[in-house]
């Protein structure tokens, strides 16, 4: 699967090159998250990868949830269960745990499913910033830190009427930020879309700390650096 390019596997075992987790971010997902930077001092591999390395490796559920419980760096070796039944921890040798995966129903390990699955999602995840996260601050008047934007992913569940699908697309439905002091947890909820029909659904929950009192002219200048940022580095691909 494409997914191959994007780690190395080594008994068994899967790591990543900061070089290969930032290639997934910018490539796969369109996310160019500094944290995700192959200089960054706090350099953290995507979520979305681990997320997508489960499907390609374990098969995609019709109901599934995902847990992020620790931050992967690079050179980190996991251990990817082949099969999830009932449950299953992506774990380092260590036995530290990265993420946990629940998985119901009827099962696939078609790979033109899962891969459309990991593409359509990896697109509307890499996109919660700027065009979801910016709009629900403005709408409850915070706004993260600028000179320390934390923004946690901590899971994602998704619901299928069936796993017998080779196209599907994500289309945002309710998206809701709710505060909590300098805290603010965001829930963006999307639909699942095959030939027109809705054949299931989903959620992914951020967690938002540092919050302070929304400015227009602050986020401009978030955004703007992040889009040319983006720019930049499809100019030199």
């Amino acid at each position: 699967m494409f997914l191959d390019n994007f780690c190395s596997t080594s008994n068994n075992q899967i790591s990543f090159t900061r070089q290969q987790a930032s290639d997934f971010a910018k490539q796969i997902a369109d996310d160019f998250n500094p944290l995700h930077d192959i200089d960054a001092k706090r350099f953290c591999v995507p979520g979305d990868l681990l997320f997508s390395l489960v499907l390609a490796k374990s098969g995609l559920f019709e109901q599934m949830n995902f847990t992020f419980s620790g931050m992967v760096t690079d050179g980190i070796h996991l251990n990817f269960p082949s099969d999830i039944k009932g449950d299953a921890s992506i774990t380092d040798n260590n036995d530290k745990e990265y993420m946990h995966v629940k998985a119901s129903g009827n099962s696939t390990k078609n790979e033109a499913a899962i891969e459309a699955l990991i593409r359509s999602y990896v697109e509307f995840s890499g996109h919660t910033f700027p065009h979801i996260l910016v709009k629900l601050m403005a709408e409850n008047n915070v706004m993260i830190n600028p000179a320390r934007p934390m923004v946690m992913y901590e899971s994602m569940s998704i619901k299928l009427n069936n796993v017998l699908f080779s196209e599907v697309k994500l289309v945002e439905s309710t998206s809701t930020l709710t505060i909590d002091g300098k805290r603010g947890n965001a829930c963006l909820a999307f639909d699942l879309v095959s030939k027109g029909n809705i054949i299931g659904s989903g959620k992914k929950y951020m967690l938002l700390s540092g919050l302070r009192e929304y400015c227009q002219e602050t986020i401009d200048t978030i955004v703007n650096q992040y889009n040319k940022t983006k720019t930049t580095y499809i100019k030199e691909i």
